[in-house]
Parts: C-alpha cells; sequence; structure tokens
C-alpha cells in the first residue's frame, strides 16, 4: 500500500480504495494525478472511481454491519477501538501532517494542529461511544416504555478538501462510535491524509467494512454515494449548490442527512473592545487555511468610534502579511488549485468595493504554486458582492456600524448563518447581541473558526442544517426506537 517520496520523509498512498480492509484499485483501473498546490506539480496519484466502486464499498459495510465483526462488538469495544486510532495518529503527527502539507498545501504548522485535532476526534468519541444511553418513559399502569438509540446502519459521508483529516475525524468518528459502518468519499483535490489514517485504522484492529473509503470525482463517485439506495444516512460538507444536490438524493431515498454548507460570518467589534486583544484573532480568522476555511470570519464590522484606529491596524497587519511556500514560518500558504485561485482573484479583481490592503507573494514562493496576496476592503456596503458571497480565500470586508441594533441589523443580513463574534466589555451587549444572531455558534471575545471538537457546531439557512461535534454529532447519527411492553 505504500510507496516513499524520495523525501524520504512522506508516505504517499498508492491509487487504492478500502473496501472490507482490502486495499484495491478502481474497478475501471483509472487513475487521477494530485497536483500539489505549493508548485502546481503532480506528486501522486489517487483511484478514479465510480459508481461499480461504490456499490462495492456500500456492500463490505452493509455486511459489516448485518452481521459481520463490527456489529456484533459492543459500545467500549468500539471506542477502545478508537481511542487505539487516535494514539496512533498522535505517534505519527509529523509524517501525516508533512502529507497534509504538501496535499492541501497548508503551513506545516497548521497542519499538525489538525492531525493533533483529528486524534482529538476519535479521543472524544471513542470516550462516548458507550455514554449514549436511553430512557424510561413513565405511562400507563401495567406498561413498560423504554427509548433507546440506535445506529442508522450504513453511513455516506461526503468531505471537502480544506481540512482532509479533521474532516474524516468530524464526520467518521461519531458515525462510528454509534455503530454504523461508513463509506467515505473525500474530495479528489486533497485526500491521501484520510487514506494513510485509514491504513492506521486497520492497524489498530478496525474489522472488514467499518471504513470504507472511495476516492474519485465529486460528479461521478461523489454523486453515485449520494444516490445510492443502500445507505441509510448521508453526511455532506461543502458548497451550498452540491448540499441541494445531496439533500435532493436523500430525500429521493427517505433518509436523513446533515449539511454544513459555509457562512459569510461576521465579527462585530464594538467601541468598547479590547483592540489589542482582538487585532491578531481578526486577521488569523480569514487568513487561516488560506481563507478556505467555511467558518472563517471574513466580514468585520466596526463601530464608528473605532473604525479609524482598527482599519489603520489591520491594514498595516494584512499589508505585511506574504503568501509563501507553506514552511516553519508560514503564516498563509497557496489556495487548493488553480480553479480556486482564479475565483478568489476574479472576486478581488470585481469587487464592488475599495480595495483598502494588499499582501504580497513571497518571491521565493514556487512559480506555479496557487498563490494569492490577501486583501482588504472596505468601507465596504453590506448589500455589496464582496460582503455577501463566501469568497473562500483571504479576503476580509471591513463595515462601519453606528449602533447596536445597526450592527445586528448587518451581521444577519446574508443568506448564510454558521459563526458570529462579539467583541464588547459589556456583559450585558454581551448576551443581547449572541442571542440575537441567527447562526450557530457565537463567539465573545474571541473566535475559534468553528471551536473546539467538544462543541456543537453547524449553521441555519444557507450553512446547512444538523449538527456535528461535540455530543450532538452522536445524536446525529442515531435514531430513536421506542419500545412499548404491555406487561400486564
Amino acid at each position: 500500500m505504500k510507496d516513499t517520496d524520495p523525501d524520504a520523509t512522506l508516505v504517499i498512498p498508492q491509487p487504492l480504495n478500502l473496501i472490507g480492509n482490502a486495499w484495491v484499485p478502481a474497478r475501471s483501473g483509472r487513475v487521477m494525478e494530485v497536483l500539489s498546490p505549493i508548485d502546481g506539480l503532480p506528486f501522486a496519484q489517487i483511484a478514479d472511481s465510480d459508481a461499480a466502486d461504490i456499490d462495492a464499498a456500500i456492500a463490505a459495510a452493509r455486511a459489516a454491519f448485518d452481521g459481520g465483526e463490527w456489529s456484533r462488538l459492543t459500545a467500549a469495544e468500539r471506542g477502545r477501538l478508537m481511542i487505539r486510532l487516535s494514539e496512533r495518529i498522535l505517534e505519527n503527527i509529523e509524517p501525516l501532517a508533512q502529507l497534509e502539507r504538501r496535499d492541501n498545501g497548508k503551513p506545516i504548522a497548521q497542519a499538525r494542529t489538525d492531525m493533533k485535532v483529528t486524534a482529538r476526534y476519535f479521543e472524544f468519541y471513542g470516550g462516548g461511544a458507550d455514554k449514549v444511553h436511553g430512557e424510561i418513559v413513565p405511562f400507563l399502569n401495567g406498561y413498560n416504555v423504554e427509548v433507546h438509540r440506535e445506529p442508522y446502519g450504513v453511513t455516506g459521508h461526503i468531505i471537502p478538501w480544506n481540512y482532509p483529516a479533521q474532516m474524516f475525524g468530524r464526520s467518521v468518528a461519531p458515525a462510528l462510535a454509534m455503530g454504523n459502518a461508513t463509506v467515505l468519499k473525500p474530495a479528489e483535490d486533497a485526500c491521501l491524509s484520510a487514506l494513510r489514517i485509514a491504513e492506521l485504522a486497520l492497524d489498530v484492529g478496525f474489522p472488514p467494512g467499518a471504513i470504507n473509503i472511495v476516492t474519485g470525482r465529486g460528479a461521478v463517485a461523489g454523486q453515485a454515494l449520494a444516490d445510492h439506495r443502500g445507505i441509510d444516512f448521508i453526511s455532506f460538507t461543502g458548497s451550498p449548490e452540491v448540499g441541494v444536490i445531496v439533500q435532493t438524493a436523500a430525500a429521493k431515498n427517505f433518509i436523513g442527512c446533515t449539511l454544513e454548507l459555509g457562512g459569510k460570518s461576521p465579527q462585530i467589534v464594538f467601541d468598547d473592545a479590547d483592540l489589542d486583544a482582538a487585532m491578531p484573532v481578526l486577521v488569523n480568522a480569514v487568513i487561516q487555511n488560506a481563507g478556505q476555511t467555511c467558518s472563517a470570519g471574513t466580514r468585520v464590522l466596526l463601530q464608528r468610534g473605532i473604525y479609524d484606529r482598527a482599519v489603520t491596524e489591520l491594514t498595516a497587519r494584512f499589508s505585511a502579511i506574504a503568501a509563501s511556500e507553506s514552511g516553519e514560518d508560514a503564516v498563509l500558504g497557496p489556495l487548493i488549485s488553480a480553479k480556486q485561485k482564479k475565483r478568489v482573484e476574479t472576486y478581488i479583481a470585481e469587487a464592488d468595493a475599495p480595495l483598502m490592503a494588499r499582501g504580497s507573494i513571497d518571491p521565493k514562493a514556487p512559480k506555479g504554486g496557487y498563490y494569492v496576496a490577501p486583501a482588504v476592503f472596505g468601507p465596504c456596503d453590506p448589500k455589496a458582492r464582496i460582503a455577501q458571497e463566501e469568497v473562500f480565500g483571504p479576503v476580509l470586508c471591513l463595515i462601519p456600524f453606528e449602533d447596536e441594533a445597526e450592527a445586528i441589523s448587518i451581521a444577519n443580513a446574508t443568506e448564510y448563518g454558521l459563526v458570529a463574534a462579539v467583541w464588547t466589555k459589556d456583559g450585558g451587549r454581551q448576551q443581547r447581541v449572541a442571542k440575537a444572531m441567527r447562526c450557530g455558534q457565537v463567539f465573545i471575545n474571541g473566535y475559534g473558526a468553528g471551536g473546539g471538537v467538544e462543541l456543537p457546531f453547524g449553521g441555519i439557512r444557507k450553512s446547512g442544517h444538523g449538527r456535528e461535534k461535540g455530543f450532538a454529532a452522536l445524536l446525529e447519527f442515531s435514531r430513536i426506537k421506542t419500545i412499548i411492553n404491555n406487561h400486564g
């Protein structure tokens, strides 16, 4: 399964799918080249799979769930396997991070953090596997009523390219903890770390069919998974446009789904905010992962009293940032692909707001890489395209406001509703504004780009529905059965 890169520190998976604990090529024999965002050059291949491969993976998952070894494990035994996998990920942080860096382009420090978070997903949900309890419902005399939480069966998972390892843990770990057998279709732009983590899962003893991975194009393998009548639930993270397709397919098959579809998240900074504390957070919330984060804080709303000072500091910070090859000192790496680079550059070139500051591209960055200099626009009309649409790049909009009511109105005036932040020392205002935000998660005097593993995460409106992370995800990947016993 393994081939070592000339670098000698990088273990690159072969172009194979994981089906029933066997590494197999796509049934068509086709493969796809993997290009590194760092230099735009091919450095690996993945299987270019289609519906036949999805069929095989779902059959393996079904066998695992319907009487296979996986179905016979107790919740505690499932949890122990997951905790062992967490430990193996931590033991392999550096090679996994180097692979993520090459495949995704993110700075190595961010890639190392991603691996720690991925390990935490398996640790957290491993610990929670035997903590989802049922209940007894008081009812009529002569009856005993039990409410059970049960796995769906076979769950499908379609994850994006921006956090390949983290999204594997975020989506698959809670499904496994509940006893589901899983089929994962990772994004074709970056999926190598998911394949390597799956190798570690086999090493620690996951039974055949519990974890299946099929790589390939979203429009082919992804569509086949979403459409398949053999899955019982599907989880999707990606664009709203594809989210509609996935949700429509789920509806046709009468199954449930969770959707996380992005955002245009506001950070509201009031006059009394601690600007020294806020500044680095405001910047990091939009340049982390080159702005390719669903929960990126891409709109900063500034009250008039601090607007000038905040603009001066923010523009100075952005002007000093250089997109660079994702080494030890990098804070902003390349975008994922030439297509994404063109998309972001088009937004910048056609922005309907004044350009206030622009960073640069490190002259030492490889010429074929997908680098974009960060940009700040403002003052932006809240209704401007650049302030309404998700750019998914290192682009920040600055919007002035007068008072609390206007800030709330502007913050809520997009189609999205994922994350928001409130910066103020006023305790009453903190609570009023946080409660008024129409979104799934609100930070006060901080911004966690989606928060920790333990914190329920998800959106409303165009940002999707359902919740990932936290204990809530275990409930999402299970269903209720009520047993009514008339014992006389």
